[in-house]
C-alpha cells in the first residue's frame, strides 16, 4: 500500500543512524517497553532511580529489533519532566541504544518539549491532537515543527475520540488539512494513529471496531498524501487478558490484515505475537472472524473456544435463571452480581440445609467470595462491584451472627479467620482508602479490625495484642502521617512485637518505606500500593508456608532501595537559594496596578445551598475514589469500565438527591482578603497599614532551562519595595458537617458501598465548594474578573486568572502553615472546622488555602530544596532546623 503519489519525499528519522522509510521498508517495529504505563518494571526502575538498569531495557529492545523506542514517563508519582531529560541524556552517551530514534510519549507538552531539547538526530513526537481546539493544535505543532521531529497525531477532537469508520477519516482529514495547508507541516513526517480498540467485547457497538480501524487506516493511506499510519496493537485482545494464547494470534491476525490496509509502523510487544503461519488454523479461523465482523456470533464463539485454550476458566451462570439454581449456586450468584434482595431467606436456607451458620459462612458464601476475589485479581471485576459483594456477605453474616452467638456459647473451639487491624494513624482523619481496603481484605475471608481515624500508636498496639491479629496496617493522607508511622515502628520494635506492619496511604511511597520506616523495626515492614495489592501481600505475610521467605525477601529489597537512595548525587540538580532568589518569576510591577477587592476582611458563608455546589462538582476524582480511572464524562465511553462507571455515577446522583434534598449534609465556608505585601519569600497580611500575619513560602531550587524561573509563592504579590497596594486572600470550606450521622446509619446496615459513596461525595462537594467560593472572589468579592463566564469543564482545567493553592500541597507542602490561615480567618469559630495536631481538618470532607490574582500566578511543585533553604526558612518561622526537615521530609534533596 503506498501513498506516495506525485510527492517522493520520504519519512526521514535519525538516531546516531538513519532510518528512512520508503513503500518498501518492512513494517516499522517501535519498542514500547521504555514506557512507564505499559512496564511495571521500567516504572520500578525509573521510581527506584535505578537508571542504569533502565538502560538495560531500552539496549533489549534495540537488540530485540525495535527500528524506534518509545519513552513515556507519565506517571502521577514521578517528575516526568525530570525523568524524561535525564534518561534521555544518559541514553545519549549509550551508542548502541542511540543509534536509533526517540519516541518521546507524553501526554503532557512541558515534558514533550523537554524531550525534544534533548534527543539528537530526528525523533517523532507521539502524540499530538484536535481533542483542545484548534489553536493548540496548531500551536503544538509548530514547535514540533521548529524542533525538526516527525509527529504522531492522534484521530481525537473536541467531541472525543474516534470509534468509528466515519469519525476516524473525518478527524484525520481534518488534521491533516491544518497540517500541511495551515502549518505547512511536511506530509512524510505525519503519523497517523486512527486508535485501535477492543473486539471481542460482548458489546454490539464494539463489533466493526478492527475493520473500522483497517477501512480507515486504507483510506488515510489512499486519499491523505505522504501520511503513515501507526497504533498500539495490543489494544486489540484487551478482553482477553490473562489468556496469551488468543491475544498472540490476535495480535499476529490484526497486524497481518492491518499491513494489508497500510499500516506501516506500530507498538508491538514482540514477545506477545505468534507468528501468522503457526497460529492454528481453527483459533485463527475465530479470530478472523471477529477481527473482520464475519458473522454475527463471532465474539460468541471466540470466547467459547478461548475458555478451552485457557484451561482455568469458570463456567459463568445465566442471569435469566439464577433463582431456580440450588441455594448454593443463588448465594455466590448474588456475591458476585451484588444483589441484595434475596440474601436473608438464601442463607436461612442455607443454615436450614448446613445445620450450622458457621459451615454456610466456610461454604457457600466464602466460596461466593472466592470468586469475587479471583474476578477482581483478574481485572474481571472492578472496586465498585466488590464493594457491592461485600455488602451482600456482611448482610448474611449480620443474619448469622445471633446463631452463630449461640454456637460459640454451645462449642468454644471455633476458629475463626485471620485478623488484620487496620487504623489511620494518630494527627489523621483521612480514611476512605483504608476502608476500601478493609473492604477488599474482607472479601478475602480476613476479620477486620477497623480503628478508624486519628489512632494513638498506644491504641494500634494494644488493640493489637488484645485481638490477637496476624497483621497491622496503618494509613495516612497528610505528610505529618509518615513520621507518625515511623514512630509506630519504632514502638513495635521496643515492645518486641514481630507482626507484620503494612503502610498506605497517598503520601506513603516504597521509597519511603524502606528509607524511613523498616530501619525502624525488624518484622515485615511492606509498602501496599493499593486495595488491589493488599490480598497477595497480607496472604504471602502471613502464611506459614512463606512468610518467612516474603520477609526476608522484602528486607533485602529495601535494604537495596536504602543503599541506592544514599548513593544518589543530586547536588547538581540543584542551585543554592542565592541564585533560585536571583531567578524568580519576572513580573513588569511597574507596569502593573494591582485590583482592589470590592470586599476587605472576613466572610462567613454558612449553610450553603448544596443544589448550587453540587453544580461545581468535578466527577474524575471520584471515579479515582473507586479505582476506575479515566476522565468525566468520556470514561462512560470506555471499553472496559464504562458500564461500571454509569452504574456508581447513577448510583452517587441517587444518594446525592436525597443528601440534597434532605439537607443531610450541612456546607459552611468563611474567605478573607487581606492588604498584602512580599519582603522576599515572605507575604506579609495587613489591617489597614498594621501587619497582623506573616505567610511564609518557599522557593523552587531545581536547575531550570533557560528562561524558565524558579518560583515562589510570594513572586505572586507585589514587593513592599514596589510601594504599590497588592491583596491576597484565604480560604477554608466543608461540606462534612453532618458526614458522620449519615455513615453510622450505613454501617449499622452493613453498607460499605453507600458508607464509602458517602465519604466520597461529601470530599467531592467540599472541592467543588472550593471552586464555586473562588469563582465568587474572582467575579464578585474581590472582581478581577467580573466579565469572567467559564463553564464547569473549564474551571476544571483551570483557565480562570489566580490560583488558590493548599498548605500541604505540592507550591506550599508546609502544613505548619495551616494554623496561621486559620487564626486569620477564624475558620473553627466561623465554619466549624478544626485542626488535627498534625494539622490535618476535620471534618475531613475540607479544603482550605490561598488567593492570589496576579495574571501570572500559575499552579506549581516546589519539588526539591537544599540545606541553605531549610536554614533560612527555619530562621523565618522561628523553629529548629530539624522540625522543619521533619515536616519537609519527602521535598529535602539531600
Amino acid at each position: 500500500m503506498s501513498s506516495r503519489g506525485k510527492n517522493s519525499t520520504y519519512l526521514r528519522l535519525s538516531g546516531l543512524e538513519p532510518l528512512v522509510i520508503t513503500p518498501e521498508s518492512n513494517f516499522v517495529n517501535i519498542g514500547e517497553r521504555t514506557n512507564v504505563t505499559g512496564s511495571k518494571k521500567f516504572l520500578r526502575l525509573i521510581q527506584e532511580d535505578k537508571y542504569e538498569e533502565a538502560l538495560e531495557v531500552a539496549r533489549e529492545q534495540v537488540e530485540g529489533g525495535a527500528q524506534i523506542i518509545d519513552i513515556n514517563m507519565d506517571e502521577g508519582m514521578l517528575d516526568g519532566e525530570e525523568a524524561m531529560v535525564k534518561f534521555l541524556n544518559l541514553i545519549a552517551s549509550e551508542p548502541e541504544i542511540a543509534r536509533v530514534p526517540v519516541m518521546i510519549d507524553s501526554s503532557k507538552w512541558h515534558i514533550i518539549e523537554a524531550g525534544l531539547r534533548c534527543i539528537q538526530g530526528k525523533g517523532v513526537v507521539n502524540s499530538i491532537s484536535l481533542k483542545e481546539g484548534e489553536e493548540a493544535f496548531v500551536k503544538h505543532a509548530k514547535r514540533i515543527k521548529q524542533y525538526g521531529a516527525a509527529v504522531v497525531v492522534m484521530a481525537f477532537d473536541e467531541q472525543g475520540q474516534a470509534d468509528n469508520y466515519e469519525r476516524r477519516i473525518e478527524i484525520c482529514k481534518r488534521s491533516y488539512d491544518i497540517l500541511v495547508n495551515q502549518v505547512k507541516f511536511p506530509p512524510e513526517d505525519i503519523i497517523f494513529d486512527p486508535n485501535i480498540f477492543p473486539v471481542a467485547t460482548g458489546m454490539e457497538e464494539h463489533r466493526k471496531n478492527a475493520l473500522d480501524f483497517f477501512q480507515a487506516t486504507r483510506w488515510i493511506r489512499e486519499n491523505l498524501t505522504g501520511v503513515h499510519v501507526s497504533g498500539g496493537v495490543s489494544n486489540v485482545s484487551f478482553s482477553f487478558r490473562g489468556n496469551n494464547v488468543v491475544r498472540e494470534a490476535m495480535h499476529s491476525a490484526f497486524l497481518y490484515h492491518a499491513i494489508q490496509h497500510g499500516m506501516d509502523m506500530g507498538i508491538v510487544n514482540p514477545t506477545m505475537l505468534e507468528v501468522y503461519d503457526e497460529i492454528p488454523k481453527d483459533l485463527l479461523e475465530y479470530v478472523e472472524d471477529v477481527l473482520l465482523d464475519r458473522r454475527p456470533d463471532a465474539t460468541e464463539r471466540l470466547l467459547e473456544f478461548a475458555e478451552t485454550v485457557k484451561g482455568n476458566a469458570k463456567k459463568k451462570e445465566k442471569d435469566d435463571a439464577w433463582r431456580k439454581g440450588s441455594v448454593e449456586e443463588r448465594l455466590s450468584h448474588a456475591l458476585v452480581k451484588g444483589i441484595i434482595e434475596f440474601i436473608d431467606e438464601d442463607t436461612e436456607e442455607a443454615r436450614q440445609k448446613y445445620g450450622q451458620p458457621l459451615l454456610v459462612i466456610e461454604g457457600p458464601l466464602m466460596d461466593g467470595m472466592n470468586i469475587v476475589g479471583d474476578l477482581f485479581g483478574a481485572g474481571k471485576m472492578f472496586l465498585p462491584q466488590v464493594v457491592k459483594s461485600a455488602r451482600v456477605m456482611k448482610k448474611a453474616v449480620a443474619y448469622l451472627e445471633p446463631f452463630m452467638e449461640e454456637e460459640k456459647r454451645k462449642n468454644k473451639s471455633t476458629e475463626s479467620a485471620a485478623k488484620i487491624l487496620l487504623a489511620t494513624v494518630k494527627g489523621d482523619v483521612h480514611d476512605i482508602g483504608k476502608n476500601i481496603v478493609g473492604v477488599v481484605l474482607a472479601c478475602n475471608n480476613y476479620d477486620i479490625v477497623d480503628l478508624g481515624v486519628m489512632v494513638p500508636a498506644e491504641k494500634i498496639l494494644e488493640t493489637a495484642r488484645k485481638e490477637n491479629v496476624a497483621a497491622i496496617g496503618l494509613s495516612g493522607l497528610i505528610t505529618p502521617s509518615l513520621d507518625e508511622m515511623v514512630h509506630v515502628a519504632v514502638e513495635m520494635e521496643k515492645q518486641n512485637f514481630t507482626l507484620p506492619l503494612l503502610i498506605g496511604g497517598a503520601t506513603t511511597s516504597r521509597i519511603h518505606t524502606a528509607v524511613k520506616i523498616d530501619p525502624n523495626y525488624s518484622g515485615a515492614v511492606v509498602h501496599v500500593l493499593d486495595a488491589s495489592r493488599s490480598v497477595p501481600v497480607v496472604g504471602e505475610l502471613i502464611s506459614k508456608k512463606t512468610k518467612e521467605a516474603f520477609h526476608k525477601k522484602i528486607k533485602e529489597e529495601y535494604s537495596e532501595l536504602r543503599e541506592g537512595h544514599a548513593s544518589r548525587k543530586t547536588e547538581k540538580n540543584y542551585i543554592s537559594l542565592d541564585q533560585a532568589r536571583q531567578n524568580k518569576v519576572g513580573i513588569d510591577w511597574a507596569g502593573y496596578q494591582p485590583p482592589k477587592p470590592k470586599v476587605l476582611g472576613n466572610k462567613v458563608y454558612n449553610d450553603y445551598p448544596l443544589a448550587e455546589i453540587r453544580n461545581y462538582i468535578d466527577w474524575t476524582p471520584f471515579f479515582q475514589t473507586w479505582m476506575l480511572k479515566g476522565k468525566y464524562p468520556r470514561i462512560f465511553e470506555d471499553k472496559v469500565i464504562g458500564k461500571e462507571a454509569r452504574r456508581v455515577y447513577d448510583d452517587a446522583n441517587k444518594l446525592l438527591d436525597e443528601i440534597v434534598s434532605k439537607k443531610l449534609l450541612q456546607a459552611n465556608g468563611v474567605i478573607g482578603i487581606y492588604k498584602a505585601a512580599s519582603i522576599g519569600d515572605d507575604v506579609c497580611i495587613y489591617n489597614s497599614d498594621t501587619p497582623i500575619e506573616t505567610f511564609h513560602f518557599l522557593r523552587q531550587q531545581g536547575k531550570k532551562g533557560t528562561g524558565i524561573p524558579n518560583i515562589s509563592l510570594a513572586d505572586f504579590v507585589a514587593p513592599e519595595s514596589t510601594g504599590k497596594t497588592d491583596f491576597m486572600g484565604g480560604f477554608a470550606v466543608t461540606a462534612g458537617i453532618g458526614l458522620e450521622a449519615i455513615v453510622e446509619k450505613f454501617k449499622a446496615a452493613h453498607d460499605d458501598y453507600n458508607e464509602i459513596m458517602a465519604k466520597a461525595l461529601a470530599d467531592r462537594l467540599a472541592e467543588a465548594f472550593a471552586e464555586l467560593m473562588h469563582e465568587k472572589i474572582r467575579t464578585e468579592l474581590w472582581g478581577y474578573a467580573g466579565d469572567e463566564t467559564l463553564t464547569n469543564e473549564e474551571l476544571i482545567k483551570e483557565k480562570y486568572q489566580g490560583i488558590r493553592p493548599a498548605p500541604g500541597y505540592p507550591a506550599c507542602p508546609d502544613h505548619t502553615e495551616k494554623p496561621l490561615l486559620f487564626n486569620l480567618l477564624e475558620v473553627e469559630k466561623n465554619t466549624g472546622i478544626s485542626l488535627t495536631d498534625s494539622y490535618a481538618m476535620y471534618p475531613a470532607a475540607a479544603v482550605s488555602g490561598f488567593y492570589f490574582s496576579h495574571p501570572q500566578a500559575k499552579y506549581f511543585g516546589l519539588g526539591k530544596i537544599e540545606k541553605d533553604q531549610v536554614e533560612d526558612y527555619a530562621v523565618r518561622k522561628n523553629m529548629k532546623v530539624e522540625d522543619v526537615e521533619r515536616w519537609l521530609g519527602p521535598n529535602l534533596a539531600y
